[in-house]
């Protein structure tokens, strides 16, 4: 509560009817994560505000595309829900150090344990190599997670006082799965009901990492309902190695977008 929420939609009019639908001190920013001018136009107009951001909660994301598509020439899935996401904080991150407890809370998900076995194929990033939509959208969440540890890691050894962590939000009523086959949300429809989160109980882990006066100091850290927990054995999330070589590959993907 009280809180100035700056709400980014794939388009203005998106944003803008989000946050009317909502009470409180609202601020809609156009945003399309594929567009990577876009993330620049609005990290620019976030800049101009003049006010540090106490949290920026990466949330987007596109899941189990049917068939390759491919942005910039690289794999959808990690474009959308890792390289968009890795710019839009790069570029915003002055400001959320500018906070007293800035904090960073990445949304990744469960969907990590379906990376592919080396965890991150940088041989095949344009995902050609045999594309299977889960296990693209599995490589991207895990990217999701290696991102926030490299960062938390990064902001520590600065001695900077702000934070990252990544959360699984769970499943989700949502439209995520709009690229499934039609039998499978038929499917999810009918039994979805009995394990599916509402978009409001969805967000709780999001609020709470992102808030919570608990977790001021907590960073580096994978939570699940509220909670931190530890990621599979084996799945790479706690993968020390691989996220500084994930972050420096991401770097070169998007040079020219980070300043």
């Amino acid at each position: 509560r009280g809180a100035h929420v700056i709400g980014s939609g794939r388009t203005l009019d998106k944003a803008k009817a989000a946050c009317e639908s909502v009470q409180g001190r609202t601020t809609p920013i156009a945003l399309e994560l594929e567009r990577w001018d876009s993330i620049v136009a609005a990290s620019d107009l976030v800049r101009t505000l003049g006010m540090p951001l106490d949290g920026i909660v990466c949330n987007a994301g596109i899941m189990a595309l049917p068939q390759l598509e491919q942005v910039y020439g690289l794999e959808k899935h990690l474009v959308v829900n890792h390289l968009g996401h890795f710019i839009l904080v790069n570029r915003l991150l002055p400001q959320v150090q500018a906070a007293p407890q800035g904090r960073v809370v990445v949304v990744s998900s469960l969907g990590y344990q379906w990376a592919p076995e080396a965890g991150i194929e940088f041989d095949n990033l344009d995902g050609r190599r045999g594309y299977e939509p889960n296990r693209m959208y599995g490589q991207s969440k895990l990217a999701n997670g290696l991102f926030s540890l490299e960062l938390a890691r990064r902001l520590r050894e600065s001695g900077a006082t702000a934070t990252s962590n990544a959360i699984h939000p769970g499943i989700i009523n949502t439209n995520l799965g709009r690229h499934f086959a039609a039998w499978k949300r038929a499917a999810g429809k009918l039994i979805g009901w009995t394990f599916m989160k509402s978009v409001e109980a969805g967000a709780a882990t999001s609020c709470y990492v992102a808030t919570a006066p608990a977790l001021a100091s907590v960073s580096g850290r994978y939570f699940e309902d509220c909670n931190p927990v530890v990621p599979k054995v084996g799945k790479h999330m706690e993968d020390a190695a691989l996220a500084a070589a994930l972050w420096q590959k991401s770097e070169e993907l998007t040079a020219r977008y980070l300043t």
